[in-house]
């Protein structure tokens, strides 16, 4: 598949299978320890380094912004990233989630820093993502129109270590109804270099990268 004219490309395996599921262990065992913390009032909910609830996008699940383990992968996978879009890329940041059961990822785009995007599936029950690479184009009371809202998409699974990379400013993406009991995803958002404002996005603007989000220039 040219990931340049369809805009998205699976890449089997991007990381090795023991390497995912060791992260994913470690993330569900730092969910637990930062809801201990917060329990026994060690940190309070405005403390986003241990992670968080709060995200709006998929309320009251467990998340993180700039994770170390999960800045490493943004790293370790970047040379598979250039070479399978033939792009040379800026890492900007990762974001990781533990979904639980009856969540939903409304279906939206993303942001300058997630320009090229990816979600890699690190352990959990198989939750399928959907995209959507092309528009509907019709012609109704005869004036041309281009949408997208009544298209089903491309349902795409990924196992453990596979990774989805896609273009998130363009494509639409979102995940129905989770029927499962947990589904560790984390995204890892780069930069084409060659994009308008692209070196001065490096890491999200933060000094470098692990460093949280309040830590931007």
């Amino acid at each position: 598949m040219n990931f340049k004219k369809n805009k998205y490309i699976v890449i089997k395996e991007a990381v090795p299978k023991d390497i995912a599921t060791f992260v994913y262990n470690y993330f569900l065992l730092k969910r637990q320890v930062t809801r201990t913390l917060l329990d026994e009032k060690y940190i309070s909910n405005f403390t986003k380094e241990w992670g968080t609830w709060s995200d709006q996008q998929v309320p009251n699940t467990y998340s993180h912004y700039a994770d170390i383990a999960m800045e490493t992968l943004l790293m370790r996978t970047l040379p598979i990233m250039e070479k399978k879009t033939g792009l040379k890329l800026n890492p900007t940041y990762s974001y990781a989630r533990i979904y639980k059961t009856g969540d939903v990822l409304k279906r939206h785009k993303d942001r300058f820093s997630c320009e090229i995007s990816t979600t890699l599936n690190l352990g959990g029950d198989s939750w399928g993502i959907y995209l959507e690479p092309k528009k509907n184009v019709g012609i109704p009371n005869g004036k041309k129109i281009t949408s997208s809202s009544n298209n089903k998409g491309i349902k795409i699974i990924l196992k453990p270590g596979d990774m989805l990379v896609y273009k998130g400013m363009e494509l639409e993406h979102w995940r129905k109804e989770f029927q499962g009991d947990d589904c560790c995803q984390v995204f890892l958002h780069y930069n084409d270099q060659n994009s308008k404002d692209a070196n001065q996005n490096i890491h999200d603007r933060r000094k470098h990268l692990g460093l949280p989000a309040w830590f931007k220039r």
